[in-house]
């Protein structure tokens, strides 16, 4: 039978699932309507479409790492409420979410959101999160996912707050003991606590420099207008290495530094001298449970008297 259009718009209509998810239950079906939503129900796409529109800023980030530490991932997986986040069959999928990343082969999130579903390869990934919607009745979202391999050295991970962050660190050594472990467990937990842009000065993009040189030579040349060049130069340069010395993780402070002076790079250098190693910080990955997504507000009391009035 020809699915038409009008078919199509008219399961939407019934169930608020999506466009190609209505098209292939009819198909599926061969146009039988009432079986069509029954197919949708039994995939959980009718309930997860109608939740959709709901903000989930809440969830988890999960990290995995094989047990010779060659290669990681971390996955960001999110809910509607701090509540649900908690929850045992949310963390048990989120689980199985970062399991399934550490094997995919997908280079984006669209890719790996069609791939077959490791529990059930019946099902796709999508599939599957929207059949875990319809059991635990939020919207949720698989926003991101990362893996780290490292074969001349090990991937170092860090979870805080019971992932509320995430963070991988990609360590390069020719040394891997306890006391280098250590080491990379340290710079985890300063990446998650401080937040760096960038691993080192090398990956700042040329551009964004010279874009900071022109606006802070203008805001030197403002506060003293009589200053010669050499002057303002040197004003310049120092607003700008205090910079990278905030957004580069290698030029931080090291937060456990006793002199409160020690950089990241110095501590790691101090390190490898030690063990008789060498050390190199190749990158990292942190995620934050939520960052840069807009929470939605309500008040409680307009929330009352809303489902009240429903």
């Amino acid at each position: 039978m020809a699915i038409t259009a009008a078919m199509v718009k008219e399961l939407r209509e019934l169930t608020g699932a999506g466009m190609m998810d209505c098209k292939k239950a009819l198909t599926a079906t061969e146009g039988d309507m009432d079986k069509a939503v029954e197919f949708l129900r039994e995939k959980g796409l009718a309930t997860a479409q109608k939740k959709a529109g709901r903000i989930a800023a809440e969830g988890l980030c999960k990290v995995l790492v094989t047990e010779d530490l060659k290669k990681a991932v971390v996955v960001e997986v999110n809910a509607e409420t701090d509540f649900v986040a908690k929850n045992e069959v949310f963390q048990g999928y989120v689980a199985e979410v970062a399991a399934q990343a550490m094997d995919t082969t997908a280079d984006s999130l669209e890719a790996f959101m069609a791939e077959p579903w490791k529990a059930d390869t019946s099902k796709t990934v999508q599939e599957a999160l929207a059949g875990k919607i319809a059991v635990i009745g939020e919207n949720m979202n698989i926003r991101r996912f990362k893996q780290v391999v490292e074969e001349n050295g090990f991937v170092a991970d860090y979870t805080h707050m019971g992932g509320k962050i995430g963070v991988l660190v990609d360590v390069e050594t020719d040394v891997v003991n306890d006391a280098v472990k250590e080491m990379a467990k340290n710079i985890a937990m300063q990446v998650a606590a401080i937040k760096p842009v960038y691993t080192n000065r090398a990956e700042v993009d040329q551009d964004y420099i010279e874009k900071e040189k022109e606006i802070l030579t203008v805001q030197a040349k403002n506060e003293k207008p009589d200053a010669n060049d050499k002057i303002i130069n040197g004003m310049v340069m120092g607003r700008i290495n205090k910079e990278l010395k905030e957004i580069c993780l290698m030029d931080q402070v090291y937060v456990k530094a006793e002199d409160g002076k020690q950089s990241v790079q110095a501590y790691v250098d101090s390190v490898a001298k030690e063990n008789g190693a060498k050390i190199t910080i190749k990158g990292f990955v942190r995620f934050e449970t939520g960052e840069g997504i807009e929470k939605k507000e309500e008040n409680f009391a307009e929330e009352v008297a809303k489902q009240m009035g429903n």
